[in-house]
């Protein structure tokens, strides 16, 4: 693997929400490469976070990729809104609509990336079938919901299994995590071929940031090269 790839997307649903602006310009100058923003709805997943227009109202802080994660119902009702809010890439969850490839489709037709996740409990091989209209999986390493939730190892077979995939069909797509990941685990599941790391309390509760970013990304590279 190439360990020029590996990509730390620090999740604000850790982070200080009283200045939500201040810690995402905080966050991109410590050397992140992406913004993760969790957007839940409290009936997909039991908890409620940000809509379109607060992140709309933070874009104007600095040009880092925004990686948005809707953990919603039937998201095409709300891919209009998040494209405009100045979302990069938009990630969708498989068991979250019926319409998945219309979905991942419109995500492109606005000029952004599409993104398609799986539950740790769902079958990997379901992806299969949606790789030519997705950009980035997302592999969940714990339940989605709530922030600060302890890795789920058995995840890491469905990582293995969406990594032969790809290279099964040919697909030179990045895989993503998300949930419990930190400095401790990262190398572990940069080994089965994760590129983008996705860590909240393992940067926000940290001291300094920007340490806690480049210790996780240094145990990323360490895993890769295995």
């Amino acid at each position: 693997m190439d360990t020029k790839t590996i990509k730390i997307s620090p999740s604000i649903l850790s982070c200080d929400f009283s200045h939500l602006a201040d810690e995402i310009k905080r966050t991109a100058d410590a050397g992140a490469d992406m913004i993760h923003i969790d957007v839940m709805d409290g009936a997909f997943v039991p908890n409620i976070t940000f809509g379109a227009p607060v992140v709309k109202s933070f874009r104007k802080y600095t040009d880092i990729i925004f990686d948005v994660h809707l953990m919603i119902n039937e998201p095409l009702r709300f891919i209009d809104d998040f494209a405009g809010a100045g979302a990069d890439i938009i990630t969708i969850h498989i068991e979250s609509c019926n319409n998945v490839k219309e979905t991942l489709e419109y995500i492109r037709s606005k000029g952004i990336k599409s993104g398609l996740s799986i539950k740790p409990k769902t079958d990997p091989e379901s992806l299969r079938k949606y790789l030519p209209y997705t950009d980035m999986i997302l592999v969940m390493s714990v339940e989605p919901g709530f922030g600060g939730q302890g890795f789920i190892p058995e995840t890491l077979d469905n990582m293995k299994y969406v990594s032969t995939m790809l290279k099964e069909e040919g697909y030179d797509i990045p895989i993503e995590v998300d949930g419990g990941i930190s400095e401790k685990n990262a190398d572990i599941v940069a080994a089965t071929g994760v590129t983008i790391f996705v860590a909240g309390s393992a940067v926000y509760k940290k001291p300094d940031i920007q340490k806690a970013i480049e210790d996780i990304r240094e145990s990323a590279i360490k895993g890769s090269k295995n």
